[in-house]
């Protein structure tokens, strides 16, 4: 029997494909399988140019056939079958794919396509193979041929016995070694397991014999082993259904079956695109967000499928990170593949799938915010952050996308609200958003910068996350109008101002003496417009707010990063006339009341004091 050799080239690409391309082994079955539904699917496409085929469904399956003691995994179709020569130039070329030039050469109809990459899929059961035997015989051939091979020694082709038209290949598996235990393959659970993940959705009966145990019959107690043939795949998959066919319950049970989490979905998205790439599609969003979201470990992305067939687990491309938490899949019959399933071009109809898909997602979303408040809010109590995250990346490029899907407690309404909501409300002398950054609503509540902006009756929105203000500043404008902090040194609008020229001239050298005293810790110490009933408050000027500086002091980096902080005390506070006084009598007392009120505005702010010991002691000091 003569051995042919592989070409110089094919034989470099087979030792890669054996010990380098795949990832995982096991997927050397999805590519053998997907091959049997190529074979059955070119039967169909026969049987629609030739009137003397019939093609019946009923009759074309995949079996899967164990052989422990012989330690052979045999996979057999019901297919087209190959010619002797067809063997030849399909499995001795490398990388030569039948089904492609079969697609190539023939008009797709009915939603059947060829997905299969013959030559290269065939070429993965080396992984786990040390002889692979093929025994095919055609259709319209009395005869049947085997091709044989060791790897990249040769192969051989042969006459061969085989009754019924189709496809049989025969592994013989490797040895185990220290590192790689072959025998799960020989096992019936492995099997299934592998079958369901990657192929449950193959259009044809994925057939095998699997073993049980019965009670025996007229025997109490006593069971027997059986053996029946199987139908282990699914074969229609959800989202190849006509929705008016689906309820809510179908799409949640697989929404449980794919085990994307252990909540109920707050909706569902169910996509059918024809057009200049065609695709299927389901997607869902969650009601809570998964205990590792924000970790390493928590990886995004979307099942792809091609023509029902698992490719890739987790496709990051087809979702932006600001909407990592949708969970889902897409299959889709126009993407092109590359030398494995695993290996996928970063191509147009990928860029064009994940650009509708973002559009989707938003407007899916924007429904529910107007239709569905409450479960909305459910959903952005757990994601909101995610979104605000994404407005903030990428220098604010994504924005546009997201802000009109974020949400912030409002000071009037009490509740949570939209910056569209917040604009609309707006009276028409308001120039700005104003808004208050804190630890929390009951703390914001109590800020002595909100007296002013209250009193005028202007809205505020609550920034209770350390990404709120960092978003905010990316957003910079919403329908015209700019964004203003509360501690901001310019609120934008004119206020009472009781301190005549006189009196602030008065006053310089006493704010010149507190600041010297506070040294650098603020930039200036002023006479406040804002304050009505608080004593004393902390301003910033610049762009660096007060909750920017504690936010980016926590940082891993350990960076010391600080705002240019304001100091203002309420001239009409029984306060001041103690300061002034001080500063003409009791300069000592006047550094303990500088020293008092900066570290009682530093804890309003919810920032640290320096040194809480010698604070404590002013403050007895003054009281005695």
């Amino acid at each position: 029997m003569e051995v042919k050799q592989f070409q110089a080239e094919s034989k470099k690409l087979l030792n890669m494909m054996i010990n380098s391309i795949y990832t995982h082994k096991e997927i050397f079955l999805r590519e053998l399988i997907s091959n049997a539904s190529d074979a059955i699917d070119k039967i169909y496409y026969k049987t629609l140019s030739e009137d003397t085929l019939v093609f019946n469904k009923e009759d074309y399956y995949i079996k899967i056939r164990v052989d422990k003691e012989n330690r052979t995994l045999t996979i057999r179709d019901t297919g087209i079958g190959m010619t002797k020569d067809e063997l030849e130039e399909n499995l001795g070329v490398i990388a030569k794919s039948g089904s492609f030039d079969f697609k190539e050469g023939n008009e797709l109809k009915d939603g059947h396509d060829i997905i299969g990459q013959f030559g290269v899929g065939f070429y993965s059961s080396f992984m786990v193979a040390q002889k692979v035997t093929v025994i095919s015989k055609s259709i319209g051939s009395d005869e049947a041929y085997k091709w044989e091979s060791e790897g990249v020694e040769g192969y051989s082709i042969e006459p061969a016995t085989k009754g019924d038209v189709g496809t049989e290949i025969t592994l013989k598996l490797k040895e185990n070694s220290e590192d790689e235990n072959y025998d799960e393959y020989l096992e019936q659970y492995r099997l299934k397991a592998i079958i369901k993940r990657y192929s449950d959705f193959i259009r044809y009966p994925i057939k095998m014999d699997i073993t049980g145990s019965r009670p025996k019959e007229g025997a109490e107690g006593e069971y027997e082993d059986y053996t029946e043939e199987q139908t282990i795949n699914s074969m229609v998959p959800i989202w190849r259904k006509n929705k008016n066919e689906l309820t809510d319950e179908d799409y949640e049970n697989f929404y449980n079956e794919k085990h994307y989490g252990f909540d109920k979905p707050i909706k569902h998205i169910h996509i059918s695109v024809d057009g200049a790439v065609s695709y299927n599609a389901i997607l869902y969003i969650p009601e809570s967000i998964p205990f590792d979201y924000y970790t390493k470990e928590f990886k995004k992305g979307l099942e792809l499928y091609s023509s029902g067939v698992l490719i890739m687990e987790k496709c990051e491309d087809l979702l932006p990170d600001y909407f990592s938490f949708v969970k889902g899949l897409v299959d889709s019959d126009d993407l092109t593949l590359n030398i494995s399933r695993e290996v996928l071009q970063h191509d147009r109809q990928l860029k064009l799938i994940a650009k509708n898909i973002k559009n989707k997602i938003k407007n899916e979303l924007i429904n529910i915010l107007k239709n569905s408040r409450e479960e909305y809010e459910k959903f952005y109590k757990s994601f909101g952050r995610q979104l605000k995250y994404g407005i903030y990346s990428d220098y604010g490029s994504h924005k546009e996308d997201i802000q009109d899907l974020i949400l912030f407690y409002s000071s009037k309404e009490k509740k949570m609200v939209t910056l569209k909501e917040y604009v609309e409300r707006m009276p028409e002398d308001q120039k700005y958003i104003y808004y208050a950054a804190g630890e929390s609503i009951e703390r914001i509540d109590k800020l002595p910068q909100t007296e002013i902006v209250a009193e005028k009756g202007y809205e505020i929105l609550y920034f209770t996350e350390d990404v709120d203000e960092f978003a905010i500043r990316m957003v910079s404008v919403y329908e015209e109008k700019e964004f203003k902090s509360v501690s901001s040194e310019d609120l934008g609008f004119e206020t009472e101002d009781s301190t005549s020229t006189e009196e602030k001239e008065e006053n310089k050298d006493l704010f010149e003496y507190m600041k010297e005293v506070l040294k650098d810790q603020v930039k200036e110490v002023k006479i406040s417009k804002r304050l009505k009933n608080h004593p004393v408050c902390l301003t910033n000027e610049g762009d660096l707010t007060i909750e920017m500086e504690k936010t980016l002091n926590a940082m891993p980096t350990g960076q010391s990063i600080k705002a240019e902080k304001v100091l203002e005390i309420n001239g009409n506070h029984d306060i001041f006339a103690k300061i002034k006084d001080a500063f003409e009598k009791d300069k000592e007392k006047l550094d303990l009341y500088t020293k008092v009120l900066y570290n009682q505005a530093l804890l309003i702010e919810g920032l640290t004091i320096e040194d809480p010991v010698e604070f404590t002691n002013n403050m007895i000091k003054l009281m005695v």
